[in-house]
C-alpha cells in the first residue's frame, strides 16, 4: 500500500466494497513512495515512532486490491497535556487522502472510533481542504499556508523580488557568509542555532533525535542548511522535498545578528536549491495573517493556501493548548530567562506531548 497525494476528488467514484485495514505495524501498510509533497511522505510515521515513542496508524480503504484513500495517525500523549490523536504532529498538513467524500468520510468514522478507543481529548485532522463530517464539529482556520510557485531558474526568481528584496539579500550577502548543505554532518551546528531561537521565542525545543531520525528516514529528500559568519553557525534551516514541493518545517537566525540580514541570505539559498532541483513550488509553512511571519513570507512572493484543522473533541476545548492562550503568558516568559542547555535538556519531554 502507498499512500495518496494529500487531496480529495469529489468526482471519482468507487463502485467495489470497500474494505479498511488499521495497521499500527506501519512498515506492514506501506511502501517508500515518491510524494509531490513531503508531508505526504509515509517516513514521517516511523520518524514520530523513532523520535518521539508516538504510537501510529495507518487506516488504509482498499477496493478491488487497489488502496484508494488513507489516514496517517500518531497518538500523541503526555502526563502534562493528555491525549490526543493526530494527523499529524510536527507537520502543516496531511490528514485524509482519499479517492472520493465517501471514503473520506468512512476513513474518518475509523479515526473518530480510535479516539474513543484511546480515549483522546481531541482528534485532530490537518487538512487543506474541508471535509464535511458530523462528528468534526470545530475547525481551526485562522491560519492559512504560505507557497510560492518558482520558475525555471534563480535568475528569474531574483528578477521577480522587488528592489527592497534584492537590496536586502545584496547587502547580507557581502558580510561573505559561508553556506553549508548537508546531512547529520551539520546537526550540531543546525540544532545551536535552532535550540537557541526557541528558547528566545519562549518554546521548548524539540529534541536531535527528531532531526537525526528525518534525516535518515528521508535520505536524500531530507538535507540542512547552516549559513556560517567567522566559523560562526548564525542561521540554519531543514529542507525537505517531495518531487513537486520543497518544504521548510525548521528555521532559525541568531537574533543578535539581525543587522547582518543572515535570515535573508539563508532563505535566497534555501529557494536557490529547491529551484536548482526542478521544485515548482516552496512552501514556507503556516502563518496567521498579517502576523509578522505572514509578512517576512509574503515579501518573498508566497501567496496564501487554505489551511482547516478540523478537531473531534471528546474533551475540553481546541484552543487550551495554542501558544497564544493567556494562561501560557508567564511560562513563555519563564522559559525565555532559561539557560540554553536547560531548554535542551527538559524541552524535547514537554514538547513531544504537544499536538
Amino acid at each position: 500500500m502507498s499512500v495518496l497525494p494529500i487531496t480529495i476528488l469529489p468526482s471519482a467514484t468507487v463502485a467495489e466494497p470497500l474494505k479498511f485495514v488499521v495497521f499500527s505495524n506501519v512498515e506492514q501498510g506501506i511502501e517508500r513512495s515518491s510524494s509531490t509533497h513531503p508531508a505526504a511522505n509515509p517516513a514521517w510515521l516511523s520518524i514520530f515512532r523513532e523520535a518521539f515513542g508516538h504510537k501510529t496508524f495507518l487506516i488504509g480503504a482498499q477496493a478491488g486490491g487497489r488502496t484508494i484513500g488513507t489516514l496517517p495517525l500518531a497518538l500523541v500523549k503526555s502526563v502534562l497535556f493528555g491525549r490526543f490523536l493526530v494527523s499529524l504532529p510536527y507537520i502543516n498538513s496531511a490528514g485524509v487522502s482519499a479517492a472520493s467524500d465517501e471514503v473520506a468520510r468512512q476513513l474518518i468514522d475509523r479515526a473518530v472510533a480510535l479516539a474513543d478507543e484511546h480515549e483522546v481529548r481531541y482528534l485532530e485532522l490537518r487538512h487543506e481542504c474541508e471535509i464535511e463530517h458530523p462528528r468534526l464539529a470545530q475547525k481551526n482556520d485562522t491560519k492559512v499556508l504560505m507557497r510560492l510557485a518558482l520558475p525555471a531558474t534563480a535568475e528569474q526568481l531574483l528578477a521577480s523580488f522587488k528592489s527592497k528584496l534584492r537590496s536586502q539579500i545584496k547587502s547580507g550577502e557581502k558580510h561573505k557568509f559561508e553556506i553549508l548543505f548537508g546531512g547529520t554532518e551539520l546537526l550540531g551546528q543546525f540544532y545551536d542555532v535552532f535550540s537557541r531561537n526557541m528558547r528566545d521565542l519562549g518554546t521548548p525545543v524539540y529534541s536531535t533525535r527528531l532531526f537525526g531520525s528525518i534525516l535518515k528516514h528521508f535520505g536524500h529528500d531530507a538535507e540542512l542548511c547552516v549559513a556560517r559568519l567567522g566559523g560562526t553557525p548564525v542561521a540554519g534551516a531543514l529542507l525537505l522535498h517531495g518531487s513537486e514541493v520543497t518544504e521548510v518545517p525548521s528555521a532559525s537566525a541568531l537574533r543578535a545578528y539581525n543587522s547582518t540580514s543572515a535570515n535573508m541570505v539563508l532563505y535566497w539559498h534555501l529557494l536557490k536549491r529547491a529551484v536548482e532541483r526542478g521544485q515548482k513550488t516552496f512552501d514556507f509553512g503556516r502563518s496567521t495573517i498579517d502576523s509578522n511571519t505572514f509578512r517576512f513570507k509574503k515579501q518573498w512572493g508566497a501567496e496564501p493556501k487554505p489551511s482547516v484543522w478540523q478537531y473531534y473533541v471528546r474533551r475540553g476545548t481546541i484552543g487550551q493548548l495554542r501558544p497564544d492562550n493567556a494562561k501560557f503568558g508567564l511560562a513563555i516568559r519563564a522559559w525565555q530567562r532559561l539557560p540554553v542547555w536547560l531548554t535542551r535538556l527538559i524541552g524535547p519531554s514537554i514538547v513531544r506531548g504537544i499536538p
